[in-house]
């Protein structure tokens, strides 16, 4: 009577699909992670859901001790009727703690304890109703084993992925050093200190005469120019040693800017955390400071203090990260990549890519 695949198997698929197609309540509330495609994601828990709400009492309950009692609902794993008596299947279905957390285990891992409970009170009406299907006889219509073909469909590509995560979880130490030595760059850290410069000054938006066109244009550009030799002059104050904080005050000053100038110090970041046209300020020696780059933002010149390699034991963590995240999307694209797909737009209409228009109509 308390076997799971007894008192599940008519109905797993079910469930599996409600919770897949979201059609029960406590499949709506869950949000799934970003970093699995759409069509493969499982239902997941909540972010608020805390672990300490946990009875203490939970640990108590033996795996073979009762945790859903479901009156009403018979139980068909009883034995046959035997020639001597017809022996009527018992109306109270029994579903163990190890059962449960068997079930809520292949629909979601870990899964938390508000979506168990939500699970626990939909899960009883779900079987009443599957077994109301049956007795219609639903389970034989063509429509049905349409959705339990989809379901298998969606249920194997789940499984398809949990055992990629878990393949691509298994990263070795000698990986980890490998990848480290192989891209010792993207660990260089380095302490800067940057001033920016506004690319023009701020025109002043009570102006009675506004200029026009191109005597607009020029002013503009006189105004740019004006904040680019700014940008040069403040450049050699550093070159001679004056205060970065100073010379960053002094560069809003110039541009018109009322709010509070950034703080020169950067502090220690990596290269990758700039913008590539800046990365260069990498290349420094502790000391020098850098030629004025400019971008449509505006003029930045750096100063680097001090440099070095982050070192292995405090890269493992992000490393791991890194190459798991790495071979996962790799497995994952060694499935689809030799897929093709043909679509007949004459039946389906032409899709986003297109613009998500048909073609215009001649005239």
């Amino acid at each position: 009577m308390r076997n799971l695949p007894l008192i599940f198997a008519p109905f797993i698929f079910a469930l599996l699909l409600s919770a897949l197609l979201l059609t029960t309540a406590w499949g709506q509330a869950m949000q799934a992670p970003s970093n699995v495609p759409p069509q493969y994601r499982p239902p997941t828990a909540r972010e608020s859901d805390e672990e300490r709400l946990v009875p203490a009492s939970a640990a108590n309950v033996a795996p073979d001790a009762p945790v859903l009692t479901i009156k009403g609902v018979c139980d068909r794993t009883a034995p046959a009727p035997s020639t001597a008596a017809v022996v009527k299947p018992r109306c109270e279905t029994v579903i163990t703690r190890a059962q449960f957390e068997q079930l809520t285990d292949a629909i979601l891992t870990n899964m938390k304890l508000s979506t168990k409970r939500e699970l626990a009170e939909s899960y009883p009406n779900l079987l009443a109703m599957a077994r109301e299907a049956e007795t219609r006889g639903l389970e034989k219509s063509a429509r049905f084993q349409e959705r339990l073909a989809f379901a298998r469909v969606q249920i194997l590509s789940q499984e398809l992925i949990r055992q990629i995560d878990d393949e691509s979880a298994r990263i070795s130490e000698n990986d980890i050093e490998a990848y480290y030595r192989a891209h010792a760059t993207l660990f260089e850290q380095a302490t800067l200190d940057r001033i920016f410069i506004p690319k023009r000054k701020r025109v002043d938006p009570l102006a009675k005469e506004p200029a026009a066109g191109n005597d607009r244009d020029a002013r503009q550009k006189e105004a740019e120019d004006a904040m680019t030799r700014v940008a040069e002059q403040l450049r050699m104050r550093a070159e001679a040693g004056e205060s970065f904080v100073k010379l960053q005050r002094e560069a809003y000053d110039a541009a018109g800017e009322a709010g509070v100038p950034p703080n020169p110090s950067l502090g220690q970041l990596r290269r990758t955390v700039l913008p590539p046209a800046q990365a260069a300020a990498f290349d420094l020696k502790p000391g020098e400071i850098s030629k004025v780059l400019s971008d449509s933002t505006g003029h930045y010149f750096y100063k680097l203090e001090a440099k070095e390699i982050e070192p292995l034991e405090r890269a493992k963590d992000e490393i791991r990260k890194m190459l798991q995240s790495q071979h996962r999307q790799e497995a994952i694209q060694a499935v689809q990549e030799p897929v093709t797909t043909e679509i007949n737009e004459s039946y389906f209409g032409r899709g986003p890519k297109h613009g998500g228009r048909d073609d215009p109509k001649p005239k």
